[in-house]
């Protein structure tokens, strides 16, 4: 754990820290970042208030990273920014505002698309609406393919995601199933999802039934009780049971 605020422009290399994991170099006045070469531990790292226009190679290592500040820099290249963290796995929350590239049009949607681990994202939670909106914008081939297949039809354009500015997700209504005597779930209507997982939790219930027999040995007499006829022989009995 390793704080410096002391105007620095210029940080020596950390590498004899190797089981480093939360350094603070924030409001310092840092350009170039090299220190950090051999530091794969770090799980959080405040890069705030500098002066950095470049990551590209600094950073790219360091996957373990859970925790990443980086607003107030000079940061400009939006497409290399990313790159750099796009393989950091557990990355979750990460700030990148007041720098240039956040100025870029579609600079949330695509970040989101890009470091698909993030829950927090410039000091604002992620929702489920935004990945949708940047699945879209970033890759509306797959998102088409993805409601083709959901839905069952074929979809010449996939429809845009609309971001809801309420926090509180849309209730949807559930498949009413109807069972009949035997035990089996017949739908009489076919219902229509606004949500491809609704759609597969609906085909999973209404699946095949399968029916298991098991007979009772205890009824059937042995060969030994046959030939000495100490047991008359009995017709085996069946069990059906019914499972989904």
């Amino acid at each position: 754990m390793f704080p410096f605020y002391r105007g620095l422009t210029e940080v020596i290399s950390l590498a004899r820290f190797r089981m480093l994991k939360y350094l603070w170099l924030n409001n310092n006045k840092i350009r170039r970042l090299t220190c950090l070469t051999k530091n794969y531990r770090l799980t959080e790292l405040y890069l705030n208030n500098n002066e950095l226009f470049d990551i590209t190679g600094a950073l790219i290592h360091l996957t373990s990273l859970q925790i990443l500040l980086l607003h107030n820099n000079q940061l400009t290249k939006l497409e290399e920014t990313v790159k750099e963290l796009r393989e950091m796995q557990y990355l979750q929350r990460l700030n990148l505002f007041n720098n240039p590239l956040a100025q870029e049009p579609g600079y949330r949607l695509f970040v989101i698309h890009h470091i698909p681990s993030l829950e927090i994202l410039d000091r604002q939670i992620i929702r489920k609406e935004e990945k949708k909106a940047a699945l879209y914008q970033c890759n509306a081939e797959r998102s088409r393919v993805l409601q083709s297949i959901a839905f069952g039809k074929r979809v010449e354009s996939a429809p845009e995601p609309k971001i809801s500015s309420s926090l509180t997700p849309k209730p949807t209504s559930k498949p009413q199933i109807y069972r009949d005597g035997c035990g089996f779930g017949n739908s009489r209507t076919k219902p229509t999802f606004d949500d491809p997982e609704e759609a597969v939790c609906y085909k999973a219930v209404r699946r095949s039934v399968m029916q298991f027999s098991s007979m009772n040995w205890n009824t059937v007499p042995t060969s030994q009780e046959k030939r000495l006829a100490e047991r008359p022989a009995e017709s085996p009995q069946w069990y059906k049971t019914l499972h989904p």
